[in-house]
């Protein structure tokens, strides 16, 4: 059996989406230095930089940049670095998603377009943004991975619009394992159960969601970053060559109840 410390060892991964050191991303950034992977990390403004930036020393990142994934120019450049410092690339996490908060906040129905428009290319279409960007790296193959949550499969209240927006997600990340399956590239999916994230923060009645989560849970209890990063760092590994367009749940249970 390969040791853990080794299992990613040699691979080369650019995680997006680290809001702290409190955020899922930074939970897998974590595992997968633990199992040997260097890194490039990207941060979304100059006003989130001095918090991810202790997360992307923790990890010992090979590169941190700024990438808003609305800005084609700063996205390019990233992936020029990665070409620049690596040649290649082994894996993405993306872990993006916003929604404006009055949209965010309010009944489906009452979605404004534009807030549905942000909330749909902010979350959903800057992986396939990635995607098509990581693919001429991946020339060896790799995997591509994002976080959706349970509110993609069923009604979760108070989590609105981005159930819909999290369920076009999961969509395209199947899409994208067929797109890219031919170049040997997998693509899969993160449903982890609730966290006390900045991102999770936003949901109004948030407390009541992860004590009915809890209760709910087989396992009787929520899961963590550094458990949803193991998760991550198995499906990036070659133990996982064979999984593909694939949801994998890290809540304890919940999904089933």
């Amino acid at each position: 059996m390969q040791p853990m410390s080794d299992l990613l060892a040699g691979k080369k991964g650019l995680v997006v989406g680290i809001a702290n050191e409190h955020s899922i991303a930074a939970g897998c950034a974590g595992a997968f230095r633990a199992c040997g992977a260097d890194l490039a990390v990207t941060y979304q403004s100059e006003k989130a930089r001095k918090f991810v930036a202790p997360v992307a020393d923790a990890v010992g990142a090979d590169i941190l940049m700024p990438l808003d994934v609305t800005d084609a120019a700063q996205m390019e450049a990233v992936f020029d670095a990665v070409r620049a410092r690596w040649g290649r690339l082994d894996f993405l996490l993306h872990s993006v998603a916003f929604c404006p908060r009055e949209d965010l906040h309010g009944r489906v129905v009452d979605c404004s377009r534009d807030g549905f428009a942000i909330a749909m290319d902010v979350s959903v279409h800057s992986l396939i943004r990635l995607a098509r960007g990581a693919e001429p790296l991946m020339g060896e193959g790799g995997t591509i991975l994002t976080v959706s949550y349970h509110g993609a499969e069923k009604v979760v209240d108070h989590y609105n619009i981005m159930g819909p927006v999290k369920a076009a997600l999961e969509a395209t990340a199947r899409y994208l394992s067929v797109d890219l399956g031919p170049q040997n590239i997998r693509v899969n999916a993160l449903s982890p159960g609730p966290l006390r994230t900045r991102a999770a923060s936003g949901i109004a009645h948030f407390d009541e969601l992860i004590e009915d989560a809890k209760a709910r849970a087989p396992l009787q209890r929520l899961t963590t970053i550094e458990e949803v990063g193991a998760m991550a760092a198995c499906l990036v590994s070659d133990f996982a060559r064979s999984v593909s367009g694939n949801t994998a749940y890290i809540d304890g249970g919940h999904h089933v109840v």
